[in-house]
């Protein structure tokens, strides 16, 4: 392995390990154990595609297309907001709903998780600023740009996948209502706080 491959495994890692609203929700999906596979590789599917885009050059984005940045901003405060009032919603009226099995009649279909996890990816301007500018930004430093991509694409892939299966080990603590009324107001919080920091940016 090149020296730019660990750089860009490092580097990307870094970026991804914050609680974020996709990792909450790759978090509550796999506590859940719905779809975890397919949410898993959703992200970091579509974290490699950015990772790609940036590492090829195309982090330029940003600063060429004028109605890109508020377009992503006021897009992704919106849903996070929407989601954050739908999560806040379910703490308090669907306790018979909460349970940690995945065959309990109460799990949703795969279509709209799916839609929803690429809402939490593609409208999220931070994903954008993380994966194509920064780390393609920071790609062009090393001469194998090819490991660095490499690299920060697996750290992703390893991240999601080891946060959404480890995340049953937390089964039974979340067996019970109050735990997932917890989990539900933390989401929401966290959708908030970070539509806010887009909003007033």
């Amino acid at each position: 392995m090149s020296p730019a491959f660990f750089a860009g495994y490092a580097l990307s890692l870094g970026l991804i390990l914050a609680i974020g609203a996709q990792n909450a929700f790759v978090l509550r999906q796999g506590i859940r154990r719905e779809h975890v596979f397919v949410v898993c590789l959703t992200c970091a599917f579509s974290d490699a595609l950015l990772i790609t885009a940036g590492v090829a050059g195309f982090g330029s984005l940003t600063q060429t297309a004028d109605w890109f940045e508020p377009l992503m901003r006021y897009g992704g405060a919106a849903f996070l907001i929407w989601y954050g009032a739908r999560s806040l919603h379910a703490a308090f009226t669907k306790v018979e709903a909460l349970d940690t099995g995945p065959a309990n009649g109460a799990s949703l279909p795969l279509r709209p998780v799916l839609l929803t996890v690429l809402a939490f990816t593609w409208l999220n301007p931070h994903v954008y600023l993380d994966t194509v500018v920064l780390i393609g930004s920071i790609s062009a430093q090393y001469h194998d740009r090819l490991s660095f991509g490499i690299g920060a694409a697996l750290a992703s892939l390893t991240f999601f996948f080891a946060l959404g299966y480890g995340a049953r080990l937390l089964a039974p603590l979340f067996a019970r209502p109050r735990a997932w009324q917890v989990l539900d107001t933390l989401v929401a919080l966290t959708m908030w706080t970070i539509a806010a920091k887009l909003l007033l940016t």
